[in-house]
């Protein structure tokens, strides 16, 4: 619901070229390793650590790094409001919903405030809490379990990166990559009325 933070992050590295960058300061986003920002978003190192970690591997790979960009990005970061009324009308129509996100520690505060929880979700799952991050299948299990244990089969995943949509599918979850909103959200009402591969329905709201 907030427009991707990867092409922020990638001008962090000016000349460096985007995917130099993201290897460099995010590491194989599509997997769960010890990369430095997977331990950060893990809760298992401060963002400091992260940002000492990564200039030194800059500076020996000649990269000049300015997060001054990653500063105006958190400052300026938009909400998508058409996947916030979507979420909100199905809340409404009786369905549970979670947010699963990677992030900080140290940025709980101001992204929290950037969103109603409360009136969008029932449950909350920050990696950085819970010690388990995206693409893992674990926090989506996770997020299920607090939902009131619900089978994966009956549950649904957006997210804007294909390596976390994999991770969901994984976990047996059906899963949508985020590109165009619209896109999405028509992919989403498709899979809420209709049944999966296996036979498996998927959740229909209290009362229909």
């Amino acid at each position: 619901m907030i427009d991707s933070a990867f092409a922020a992050i990638a001008k962090i590295g000016g000349d460096a070229g985007a995917d130099q960058t993201l290897e460099l300061l995010l590491g194989p986003y599509d997997r769960d390793t010890d990369h430095p920002w997977h331990r950060v978003e893990r809760g298992e190192i401060p963002i400091t650590d992260w940002v000492t970690e990564v200039s030194e591997q800059a500076a020996r790979d000649g990269v000049t790094l300015d997060f001054g960009q990653l500063s105006s990005f958190l400052a300026n970061a938009d909400v998508r409001d058409d996947m916030v009324a979507e979420v909100l009308a199905l809340r409404a129509d009786g369905y549970g919903t979670a947010l699963v996100t990677n992030n900080v520690r140290e940025a709980s505060d101001s992204w929290r405030r950037m969103l109603a929880l409360d009136d969008l979700f029932d449950v909350v799952v920050d990696s950085s809490s819970v010690g388990v991050r995206k693409p893992d299948p674990r926090i989506y299990l996770l997020a299920l379990e607090q939902l009131g244990d619900v089978e994966p089969a009956r549950a649904v995943f957006l997210d804007d990166h294909p390596g976390n949509v994999a991770g969901a599918e994984r976990a047996g979850l059906a899963a949508v990559l985020v590109d165009d909103p619209a896109v999405a959200i028509a992919e989403l009402r498709e899979l809420l009325g209709r049944s999966l591969a296996d036979g498996a329905e998927l959740p229909a709201p209290p009362g229909a």
